[in-house]
């Protein structure tokens, strides 16, 4: 991206805890995009109410009665009225359809709590548990038409220690999120990235 003030449209399902520590990146002047509107498909979800907390236009979008394209098509107007360069999904639970990918090709971001590509999915936390690896972690990635799939921006690891169970290993992963997520943005926007195949190419001015 060479726009060295983006705006940002993020889009949640639930906690949007992710939402928090991106806007005061973005108050304190570290990040250099500023988050235009903030959208949901849950009435309940955390983000819509950090949103209002830090006066960020706000939305629900209600999915009822709407097929996956129909919906996204909703979001996709939503946001071009926003003026939007960068889609960020923090914890949004639906798969967007290809369409919306297309819109915006390579300029959705996503965050995974897992050094993908390892433990892709759900429940990524009870995964490496399972398999007893010795580090997990969290990825940022642009999205593709594959879920947790598209090319790695920036990656945390984390130890798994040999007393976790699911709750304190996902802890320790989301407080790494909060951290990673602003600064793959701030990657994101700065790096001016061009894309070849799976890898980004960082294109600096």
């Amino acid at each position: 991206m060479t726009n060295k003030r983006a705006n940002l449209g993020v889009i949640s399902s639930g906690r949007g805890e992710n939402l928090r520590y991106i806007l005061r990146a973005e108050r304190e002047g570290w990040l250099p995009g500023r988050v235009a509107v903030v959208l949901a498909d849950q009435p309940e979800a955390g983000a819509l109410r950090i949103a209002e907390e830090f006066s960020v236009c706000h939305e629900f979008i209600d999915p009822s009665g709407l097929s996956r394209q129909e919906y996204d098509l909703r979001l996709m107007d939503r946001l071009d009225q926003a003026g939007v360069d960068l889609v960020v999904l923090t914890g949004y639970m639906r798969i967007l359809s290809p369409d919306f990918v297309r819109h915006y090709k390579n300029r959705i971001l996503n965050i995974h709590p897992a050094l993908l590509p390892s433990f892709p999915g759900l429940d990524a936390f009870s995964q490496a548990l399972e398999w007893g690896v010795k580090w997990t972690g969290t990825t940022v990635h642009v999205v593709d038409e594959d879920v947790d799939h598209g090319p790695i921006v920036y990656q945390h690891p984390v130890p798994v220690r040999q007393d976790d169970d699911r709750e304190s290993l996902k802890a320790r992963i989301q407080r790494a999120e909060y951290k990673a997520y602003p600064r793959a943005i701030r990657m994101f926007i700065e790096g001016n990235p061009r894309i070849e195949g799976r890898r980004i190419i960082w294109q600096r001015e």
